[in-house]
């Protein structure tokens, strides 16, 4: 392990189980000099700080006064973290027994990266990619998020087929290696998303910054995936459709934001049909509000945006599919990140 020091940082709330069951795990792959293992605790009221406290005394323990979400929590932990890098690790992973070695190397030889992130696979299915980040993210014309191994709920098999490292576009927030005074130079994950996305869009931004996001196969987690939010919670729906709109009027340059918002609430009024037929009315409902309170939030985005565009160095990406990924998928049966045509 190189000198650099490393805090492996994961974001508990109410997840007492998990941490019981996964911590061992994670201390024991991560036992190298110069790394520490914390737990920062959204303010749970399960016994999750006692349990850390009595059972993982090695554990370093971050304790915040209240549950504020994905992206406000993991703010306030890493602006307590001294070490060079820090992994953002959700609390339901298992690292692999030489997982930290192979990211923070690519660190050390590459300063205008970012952040790196793992080779993520099922915990349940280990021979399976995993949905959050399988091997790395992309995404389309229209702001679509996708990985190499997972397009939509299409989730492949790992044949070692993505076995190349390279840049990405984003990195999953189940497993990110990031360097920590520079995301916390950053402002970090913005804090209106709460939960989803605010990863992607933070990668984004560096990228619009010209630093790199990179995937390294040579480092694999195992992620349980549904521990905080069920997959078929209309808040979850709410919160996905609501944020990709955030970041894309964050994020896009001018003279394809216009045009890419309005196809999205397009694309997005399409879903809400879909999603009542197949899911019922509170997913549906769900989309609704997301577009509601997009535009009540124009005013502060657009603030935001002035703000951001005065770092942008670059727009223009070789990791954005020109293409639609919808049309591919779904009429055109692209099932696998191999089968588009993209040159990344």
């Amino acid at each position: 392990m190189p000198e650099s020091s490393v805090a492996v940082v994961i974001l508990n709330w109410n997840t007492r189980s998990m941490l019981e069951r996964f911590l061992p795990d994670v201390l024991k792959n991560s036992n190298h000099p110069g790394v520490t293992v914390v737990v920062a605790d959204n303010g749970s009221t399960d016994g999750s700080q006692e349990l850390v406290k009595a059972k993982f005394p090695a554990v370093s323990l971050i304790r915040l006064d209240k549950n504020y979400g994905f992206a406000g929590g993991y703010n306030r932990a890493l602006q307590q973290i001294d070490s060079t890098y820090s992994v953002l690790l959700n609390s339901d992973v298992i690292p692999a027994s030489d997982w930290l070695m192979p990211l923070v190397r690519h660190m050390e030889s590459t300063p205008d990266c970012a952040a790196c992130v793992p080779k993520i696979k099922d915990l349940k299915n280990p021979e399976m990619f995993e949905y959050a980040g399988a091997a790395g993210g992309f995404i389309d014309k229209w702001g679509y998020p996708f990985c190499r191994g997972r397009i939509f709920n299409h989730i492949e098999k790992d044949h070692q087929q993505y076995n190349e490292a390279g840049d990405i576009f984003w990195g999953s927030g189940a497993a990110l290696l990031v360097r920590t005074r520079e995301f916390n130079r950053s402002g970090g994950l913005d804090e209106h998303f709460f939960a989803h996305m605010e990863e992607i869009d933070w990668c984004w931004r560096m990228k619009n910054r010209g630093k790199s996001i990179y995937y390294i196969p040579q480092s694999e987690v195992f992620h349980l995936g549904g521990g905080t939010l069920n997959a078929m919670s209309p808040h979850k729906t709410y919160l996905n459709f609501r944020n990709n709109l955030f970041m894309l009027y964050r994020n896009l340059p001018s003279n394809k934001l216009r045009k890419t918002i309005l196809t999205r609430l397009l694309l997005d009024g399409v879903a809400a049909i879909k999603l009542l037929i197949s899911d019922g009315f509170g997913h549906t409902r769900a989309v609704y509000r997301a577009h509601r309170d997009y535009f009540k939030r124009i005013p502060d985005l657009r603030r935001e945006r002035n703000n951001l565009l005065k770092n942008v160095t670059t727009t223009t990406h070789a990791e954005i599919y020109t293409q639609s990924i919808i049309m591919d998928f779904f009429l055109r049966g692209m099932k696998r990140f191999s089968d588009l045509d993209f040159k990344n």
